[in-house]
């Protein structure tokens, strides 16, 4: 579920992220309508928790999963849910990119969309592995929360096999590995990111 939803995510999230900065005025394709439109969208949904956000969205569960319950539901879910998240997360770490590089390629002649895809995103590169990992830990704490209804993952094994059988034990080896989990991915996108900032 982490993986799938983090993919999901950060492909919708990256498009609608790089879509913000863009459309921002004064920027490449600035335009102030659309800049306001997807910010309202992403302002919209981005607060509600994620619990609610899932009794919310029943109906396009059905439409596009067919089901409400287990993980494929619960990953679309996720997948929609931190899509937004990602979304202010790439617009910020865009719209730290230095001016003077976008002002450099505009005096070559570059094209604003090779601008964007060439020299945007790959100098804000850095910082967008580390907004990813920091996303990948809330889908990780998201999973959790689909053992509330069905969704499998730790969240199901801790409920279904601790608090419900008693065995707090269980509760604890789940709450170990989340723990392990979150560790792993902060240190493997720190290097990552590290490594590209060196570039």
């Amino acid at each position: 579920m982490s993986v799938v939803s983090l993919i999901a995510s950060g492909v919708i999230g990256l498009v609608l992220g790089t879509a913000l900065y863009a459309t921002r005025p004064g920027n490449l394709y600035g335009n102030r309508f659309v800049f306001g439109v997807i910010g309202f969208v992403v302002n919209l949904v981005r607060p509600i928790p994620f619990v609610i956000f899932l009794a919310a969205i029943t109906p396009l569960q059905i439409a596009a999963v067919g089901t409400t319950i287990g993980t494929s539901a619960v990953t679309f879910a996720i997948s929609l849910a931190a899509a937004f998240a990602v979304a202010r997360i790439v617009e910020q770490s865009l719209v730290g990119v230095d001016p003077g590089v976008v002002e450099a390629a505009r005096a070559v002649g570059a094209s604003r969309m090779s601008i964007l895809v060439g020299v945007v995103i790959p100098e804000g590169l850095g910082p967008l592995i580390l907004g990813y990992t920091f996303i990948f830990i809330g889908i990780v704490d998201m999973t959790a929360q689909a053992g509330l209804v069905g969704g499998g993952g730790l969240g199901d094994y801790a409920i279904s096999y601790g608090k419900q059988q008693y065995d707090y034990g269980i509760i604890y080896v789940a709450v170990a590995a989340i723990i392990v989990i979150v560790q792993v991915g902060q240190v493997v996108g720190n290097r990552l990111a590290r490594g590209v900032m060196r570039r």
